[in-house]
């Protein structure tokens, strides 16, 4: 398995984890909540989501009375199907979310897993944190050096564009430093769970709610959704 598509699996399992959804829901929660999957080819999803069945990790199951209705109206459409978790998929999304190696601190992944902190016990938070501090810091210490070594070759635009990342490195380090600071002051993240959602952490802790957003503590909602005129029915 490649690690995009892993991070995929684990996307898609933890916002299931939330509530079943069929698969246009999902295709939009993914392109406009979880940043990472905005320009994801919508080809991906569906053999990430039969490949998570057969691993016996989701099931299908018809979509509601109203949906039936709706698809049996249209000439040629057939019901939409809604995927849901099974308990052995919570299980298998609960171990996942208490990785923390080295994968956890690379930059897509560390999206999909600070999209899913409200879900992640307070430890294992830190340990990710940290541990993508101290990779985006080994990053910065790299960056400083070649600068350095090349300063006397490059162009003003060049230099501009490299003096422009390591801004952006040095930016995520303060943001990062700020949110282990949270952690360990103990703040609570979410006043608590929606009803709906199976989703109670072991340990509250993090980062104040300034604000509701689509997703999990996920990248806020900001960019519109590419239409799709297909839809979600049953091969």
């Amino acid at each position: 398995m490649s690690r995009r598509s892993g991070i995929l699996e684990f996307a898609v399992l933890g916002l299931l984890r939330e509530a079943p959804m069929h698969g246009y829901e999902l295709r939009k929660r993914l392109n406009t909540s979880l940043g990472i999957f905005r320009a994801f080819s919508y080809g991906t999803l569906y053999p990430c989501l039969k490949t998570l069945v057969a691993s016996g990790w989701l099931i299908e199951e018809p979509g509601s009375a109203a949906e039936e209705a709706l698809a049996a109206s249209l000439a040629g459409r057939r019901a939409k199907i809604v995927y849901r978790l099974t308990a052995e998929g919570k299980e298998h999304f609960e171990e996942l979310l208490s990785h923390t190696g080295p994968d956890a601190w690379e930059d897509e992944h560390f999206a999909a897993r600070f999209a899913f902190f409200g879900q992640t016990e307070r430890e294992v938070r830190m340990r990710v944190l940290e541990g993508r501090r101290s990779r985006l810091e080994e990053r910065l210490e790299k960056m400083r050096a070649s600068l350095a070594r090349t300063r006397e070759r490059l162009d003003d635009y060049t230099l501009e564009l490299q003096r422009h990342g390591m801004e952006s490195v040095e930016r995520e380090v303060r943001w990062l430093n700020e949110l282990i600071e949270s952690e360990r002051a103990g703040r609570d993240q979410r006043p608590q769970s929606s009803p709906q959602q199976d989703n109670t952490p072991g340990e509250t802790g993090g980062l104040p709610r300034h604000g509701e957003t689509e997703t999990s503590g996920g990248t806020p909602p900001g960019s519109s959704t590419r239409p799709d005129p297909s839809d979600d029915t049953a091969k």
